[in-house]
């Protein structure tokens, strides 16, 4: 009996080709670094974003940018016929590409294209899981589309024909869709204050719990989500891509000699992390502000660990992290490296008390790691006795609620209360309560309190 002929088909998108050029300015590339590691984390970028078929990247040598077409016209022409042989659809550029040099390649090459700051956008856009980190993506990539009104009206002009629009054409209408964006911005913003407040409300409530924070930092893909999979048995999205986290996960920890931690995985920095995406994760980055301890994780296995180290400090420090956080660093994936490399490694890290070399994967040194963390979270807690006068109620609520209360007992001035605290809960209460604070208690310059109004992350 014949087969009957199947007459489904799939629905599923086809894959968009996708081509990865990296312009090499010959010295003046991002941080000096080499080309062809540039070009290689461009493509994982890509490879970040559902839908593509990424063919491959290619370094493409300039030694000056050409205003209006970025390349020059040999090798435009050059690009292009490989662009039309392979059939790409979009081209991604890993670096800024002005909004005329977008137009005139996209017309050149008929085919769609996305600079880096576009592309970490769409990404973002993407990834994004909470419903403030929608909102910032969403201001993110309006801010973006503000700049690139000039090539949006190419595009629309006749679309946009037979709308009503008074004035036609021109720059009047730019100015309009300016306007729109501001709106649009504007209601975004709204928007997102409610929702601030809201996690300012959910902060608040992890403070008072009584352990202390650790806070996961590194550059994006050193393996900071599969360390915090490991330890807290967790399924946070742990891949080998950049970007697989973007929204804060906390969970608490059972360390040795009895010690619970909350511990904090943050999304990974980037080089050159275009300006407006950096609201799109400050909340994640928030939490290092109010951790503990920080525990950099690097991918030890990459060629240029050092300079992706010096990014992460760089951010730190811009983000006004407090330099008197505790800070210890887990060199990641020693299983990748050669033997010989991974002796030089092994060596490098004995010289260092602050350096533990392992394997999130394999779980090599995590036992050491976890010791030091128990040990340096442990100096942390101090215990203290407050006398507080009976009308004061507000601070002994407080402690209360932060739950750093062990013991309390009544006495003719008032309950005298034995507290168990880390550094920053005394310097907070100091902060709320100075005439309540233990003699010689003041609190840090960079208490929660201080007015960050002026800081180029916040937005």
């Amino acid at each position: 009996m014949p087969t009957p002929p199947d007459h489904t088909h799939s629905t599923a998108a086809k894959p968009t080709r996708a081509l990865v050029l990296h312009p090499d300015t010959r010295g003046g590339d991002r941080s000096g670094r080499d080309p062809k590691y540039a070009v290689a984390e461009a493509v994982s970028l890509a490879h970040a974003l559902p839908g593509l078929d990424v063919l491959g990247g290619e370094v493409v040598r300039l030694p000056r940018p050409h205003p209006g077409m970025l390349f020059g016209s040999g090798k435009v022409e050059e690009l292009g016929q490989r662009i039309e042989a392979d059939e790409i659809e979009l081209v991604l550029i890993d670096g800024t590409v002005t909004p005329v040099q977008q137009r005139n390649l996209e017309k050149a090459w008929k085919v769609k294209l996305l600079d880096r700051t576009g592309l970490i956008l769409e990404i973002f856009a993407d990834r994004a899981a909470t419903r403030e980190g929608v909102l910032q993506v969403d201001l993110a990539a309006l801010s973006y589309q503000r700049t690139r009104l000039v090539r949006a009206w190419t595009h629309l002009e006749r679309q946009r024909g037979g709308l009503g629009f008074v004035g036609g054409p021109g720059e009047t209408q730019i100015e309009a869709d300016r306007r729109a964006i501001d709106e649009q911005m504007m209601k975004l913003r709204r928007q997102l204050e409610k929702v601030v407040k809201t996690r300012e409300l959910h902060r608040a409530a992890r403070a008072k719990v009584p352990y202390p924070v650790v806070a996961l930092v590194g550059y994006t893909n050193a393996g900071k989500s599969t360390l915090f999979n490991r330890l807290t048995g967790a399924e946070v999205m742990a891949k080998d891509m950049l970007f697989a986290t973007l929204d804060p996960t906390m969970r608490a920890v059972d360390l040795p000699h009895g010690l619970r931690v909350i511990l904090s995985d943050t999304v990974g920095f980037i080089s050159d992390l275009p300006t407006q995406l950096v609201a799109a994760f400050r909340a994640t980055l928030e939490e290092v502000l109010d951790a503990d301890l920080i525990v950099h994780v690097r991918d030890i296995s990459h060629p240029e660990t050092d300079a992706q180290s010096e990014d992460v400090e760089t951010i730190l420090e811009q983000l006004g992290t407090d330099a008197t956080i505790p800070r210890i660093e887990m060199w990641n994936k020693a299983d990748a490296l050669p033997v010989e490399s991974r002796a030089t490694a092994e060596n490098l890290a004995a010289r260092r008390d602050d350096v533990y070399l392992g394997s999130a994967l394999t779980g090599q040194g995590l036992d050491t790691l976890l010791e030091r963390i128990a040990a340096d979270l442990t100096e942390t807690l101090s215990d203290t006795d407050l006398t507080l006068p009976f009308s004061d109620g507000r601070a002994r609520a407080w402690l209360h609620e932060e739950g750093v209360v062990q013991n309390e007992t009544q006495t003719e001035d008032g309950p005298r209360i034995s507290v168990r605290w880390t550094a920053r809960q005394a310097a907070r209460f100091a902060a709320a309560f100075p005439d309540r604070a233990p003699a010689g208690l003041v609190p840090p310059k960079d208490a929660p309190e201080q007015d960050r109004s002026d800081d180029p992350w916040t937005s």
